[in-house]
C-alpha cells in the first residue's frame, strides 16, 4: 500500500512491547505505529530514556509518539535497563553498557518486519546526550537524530562541574536519580514486580559518589563527550535547545562542528519546544517531521536549505524568577553559528566599564552566600526557577558598569572576560554575570559563566594558585542571544562564591583584579522575524485524574540568631491517575541549601524524595534522601532508601562516603 505525504494512517499503540537484549534482559518499550506496518514498513524513532514511561514521561510521550506515527513512523519509547518495567540495573549515566543497549536495540529494530531499515533517534536531555552518543557509535541504520537540551563535553557543560566547579546539582539530580530508580515497576505488567524492585532497592549506586570521585577532565568524562571527536557522527544532527536552560552552548558547538548540522535555539527552558515556556513555542513536530521525512524517508523536505543557525533574539526585560512569555524575534544565520560574529571589547576600569582601557585595582571578596538570586541551573519544573533581580548578588560583588548604550545592542554569542589577577588563597572560585542595567536599578542577568582558578590552564591537571602572583585567565560565559536598549547600561559583576548554583572553595578568599576586558559577539538584527516557524501542533493529551495538585516553594530563610542563610525548595508534582491504565503515581522533591555567609565549610546540602505508586490494593512507597557536607579536605556524603508496601517498610540501606577534595 502507497500513502501519500498528507495520509494520516491509523495507529496502533503497544503499551509493553518487549525487546530481548543477548544477554537476555527484557526491555519494557511502549510502541506506537501504523496498524499496517507490517504490509508497508515505516522508519523507526527510538528514545531511550531511565524516566519511566508507565508514569513518567507519560505527558510528553502523548504529545508526540502518536504524532509521528500517524505520519508513517513506528515510534518506541524504550525504559533502559533497571528503571520503570525494564529488567537489570543501571550502574551510572552513559555507560558502555547503556550505549550498546541503544545500538542492539536500532539493529534489532531495523530488522522487524514492521520497520524499513532507517531509523532515527531523539530525546530532550538524557535522551538527547545519548542520541549523540550512540550516534558517535555510529550503527548503520541510524540515518539521523535530533538532540534536544543535551551537550557535546560531559565535564564542561553537564550537571556536574561548569568551569571545574562542582555543581550542586551533582548532588540535587543524584537525588533525583536515587528517586526514579528506586521505584517498583507496574505490578500489572510484571508478576515478578517484588523481585525486580528489591534488586533495584540492594543494587543501585549512590551516583554523586561515583561523578565525585572524577574532579578532573579524565577518561571517565572523555567517554561520551562527542566533542573528542566529531568525525565519528555519520547521522545527520539536528539540535535544539532554549536559553532558559542549562545547556546552552551544544547547539552552536554542533553547528560549528557537524557539516550539514542545523540548530534551533528558543527562550524555552528544559522541555519540548511545542509544549515549553516561556512562550513563543514553534510547531517543534512539524520541523521535525521535515527531518525525518528528509533521511529517513529520502523526501525532499527542503532541510538542507534551512538556515544553519536559527535562534531567538530575546529582548531585555525586567527581571522576574519565572516568565510565561518573552518577546523577541527570530534571527538566522545561513552558515556556522556565531563564532564568525564581529566581537566588541569593553574595559574593566577602576572608573567603569569602558570602551578605552584604564587603570585597573580592585579587590574582590564575596561572603559565602553570595548568588542567592542565581535561580536553579537547570529550570525543567516549572517553578519560580529562574534568576531574579540580580541586585542582592551585585551588592555582594565586585560591579562594572557601562555608560548608558547610544543604540540597542543585541548580544548574540558567548562572552568571554580575560582577566589579570592574583589570590592570596592556593584555592579560590570566581563567578562573572553579564547583566541588564535598568534605568532605575534593576538588574536582569543575561549570562554567566564560573570557573575554579586552579582550572585556570585545563581541567584534565588542575593546577593551584599561587598565593599572590599575577595570573591571565579566561571565563567563558554560556552563549546568549539578548537585545539590551538603547539608553540601558551593561554591569559586569565579579564574585568570589556563587551559592547555592556551586560549591564553595575550602577558604573565603580575596582576589585583586589588575586588568580586565570582555568581548562581546555582536549582530545587529531588524525588527522584524528573519525566519518563521508554524503553530505548535501535537497529538491528543494524557487523560489522567488529579488526586493531588502539583505545587512549587521556593523561599530563602535566614536564621536571625545564627546567622545561617538557607534555600528552601519544595517540589510537589502532584499525584495522578492513569486514565486508561488505573496506575497511580506521586512524588513530592525536597531540597534544602544552608551556610553562613562568613564560613564557607558551613556549606551543606540535603535532599528528599517522596514516591507513591498504586494499584488496586498495592500501596508502595519509597522515601530517599541525601546529604553532603564538606570539611578542607574531604567531601562527606550520605544516603538512605527505605521502601514500603501497604505501610510496612521492607527494606532499608544506609550509605556513608567520604571522597577526597582535589584541587576544588
Amino acid at each position: 500500500m502507497t500513502h501519500t505525504p498528507n495520509t494520516l494512517r491509523e495507529i496502533t499503540e503497544d503499551p509493553d512491547m518487549g525487546i530481548t537484549l543477548s544477554d537476555g534482559t527484557r526491555l519494557s518499550t511502549r510502541a506506537w505505529m501504523p496498524q499496517d506496518a507490517g504490509d508497508d514498513p515505516v522508519p523507526m524513532i527510538l528514545e531511550f530514556l531511565p524516566y519511566r514511561k508507565r508514569d513518567g514521561t507519560c505527558a510528553r510521550d502523548a504529545l508526540t509518539h502518536p504524532w509521528f506515527a500517524a505520519r508513517g513512523y513506528a515510534c518506541l519509547r524504550v525504559d533502559m535497563r533497571g528503571n520503570g518495567d525494564s529488567e537489570g540495573i543501571m550502574t551510572d549515566e552513559y555507560t558502555a553498557q547503556e550505549l550498546a543497549d541503544a545500538v542492539e536495540i536500532v539493529n534489532w529494530a531495523a530488522s522487524q518486519p514492521w520497520c524499513n531499515g532507517r531509523v532515527g533517534m531523539m530525546g530532550i536531555s538524557w535522551g538527547g546526550f545519548n542520541s549523540l552518543q550512540v550516534a558517535a557509535l555510529a550503527p548503520e541504520p541510524l540515518k539521523a537524530i535530533i538532540t534536544l537540551c543535551s551537550t557535546v563535553d560531559r565535564f564542561a557543560d553537564d550537571i556536574h562541574y561548569k568551569g571545574g566547579c562542582l555543581l550542586n546539582e551533582n548532588l540535587g539530580w543524584g537525588a533525583t536519580m536515587w528517586s526514579y530508580s528506586s521505584r517498583a515497576p507496574d505490578p500489572a505488567l510484571r508478576k515478578n514486580w517484588r523481585e525486580m524492585w528489591l534488586d533495584r532497592l540492594e543494587n543501585e549506586p549512590f551516583l554523586p559518589s561515583v561523578w565525585l570521585r572524577h574532579q578532573r577532565r579524565d577518561a571517565y568524562w572523555e567517554h561520551g563527550s562527542v566533542i573528542e571527536d566529531y568525525s565519528a557522527i555519520k547521522a545527520k544532527v539536528l539540535a535544539v535547545g532554549g536559553w532558559g536552560d542549562a545547556y546552552k552552548n551544544a547547539v552552536p558547538q554542533l553547528v560549528e562542528a557537524l557539516p550539514g548540522a542545523k540548530g534551533i535555539v528558543g527562550p524555552w527552558v528544559h522541555k519540548y519546544p511545542h509544549f515549553a515556556v516561556p512562550e513563543p513555542r514553534i510547531g517543534f513536530l512539524q520541523e521535525a517531521l521535515r527531518w525525518w521525512d528528509r533521511w529517513l524517508k529520502d523526501a525532499e523536505t527542503g532541510v538542507e536549505d534551512d538556515p544553519a543557525y536559527r535562534a531567538y533574539l530575546m529582548d531585555g526585560v525586567r527581571p522576574a524568577t519565572w516568565y510565561a512569555n518573552r518577546p523577541g524575534r527570530w534571527i538566522a544565520e545561513a552558515e556556522g553559528a556565531t563564532r564568525h560574529l564581529p566581537v566588541q571589547t569593553l574595559h574593566l576600569t577602576d572608573a567603569a566599564l569602558s570602551d578605552a582601557p584604564g587603570a585597573l585595582s580592585e579587590t574582590v571578596a564575596s561572603p559565602a552566600h553570595c548568588g542567592g538570586a542565581s535561580g536553579e541551573y537547570c529550570a525543567i519544573w516549572l517553578g519560580p526557577e529562574m534568576p531574579g533581580d540580580q541586585r542582592e548578588d551585585d551588592a555582594l560583588s565586585s560591579c562594572f558598569d557601562s555608560a548608558p548604550l547610544a543604540a540597542d545592542m543585541d548580544i548574540v554569542g558567548a562572552p568571554r572576560l580575560n582577566l589579570r589577577l592574583s589570590a592570596d588563597r592556593p584555592q579560590a572560585q570566581i563567578a562573572v554575570r553579564l547583566c541588564h542595567l535598568h534605568p532605575d536599578g534593576a538588574s536582569t542577568r543575561i549570562t554567566y559563566g564560573v570557573l575554579n582558578l586552579s582550572h585556570r590552564n585545563g581541567a584534565a591537571n588542575p593546577e593551584p594558585m599561587k598565593p599572590g602572583t599575577v595570573q591571565e585567565v579566561t571565563v567563558a560565559l554560556d552563549q546568549i542571544a539578548y537585545r539590551v536598549p538603547k539608553g540601558h547600561r551593561l554591569r559586569v559583576a565579579v564574585s568570589t562564591a556563587y551559592w547555592p548554583l556551586i560549591w564553595p572553595a575550602p577558604e573565603a578568599a580575596t582576589l585583586s583584579l589588575k586588568s580586565g576586558q570582555i568581548t562581546l559577539p555582536q549582530r545587529p538584527s531588524p525588527g522584524g522575524d528573519e525566519v518563521s516557524f508554524p503553530p505548535p501542533d501535537a497529538a491528543a493529551p494524557w487523560k489522567v485524574e488529579t488526586l493531588r495538585e502539583a505545587a512549587h516553594v521556593r523561599r530563602r530563610e535566614v536564621d536571625m540568631t545564627t546567622g545561617m542563610v538557607s534555600l528552601v525548595i519544595e517540589d510537589d508534582f502532584g499525584k495522578e491517575r492513569d486514565e486508561s491504565h488505573g496506575l497511580i503515581a506521586g512524588s513530592i522533591a525536597r531540597e534544602r541549601w544552608d551556610i553562613h555567609p562568613d564560613d564557607p565549610l558551613s556549606a551543606r546540602g540535603t535532599c528528599h524524595w517522596s514516591d507513591e505508586l498504586e494499584r488496586d490494593d498495592i500501596v508502595l512507597r519509597t522515601e530517599t534522601s541525601c546529604e553532603m557536607w564538606a570539611d578542607a579536605q574531604t567531601f562527606h556524603l550520605t544516603a538512605q532508601i527505605d521502601a514500603f508496601e501497604n505501610d510496612v517498610q521492607i527494606y532499608t540501606r544506609t550509605l556513608h562516603d567520604s571522597i577526597p577534595r582535589d584541587a576544588l
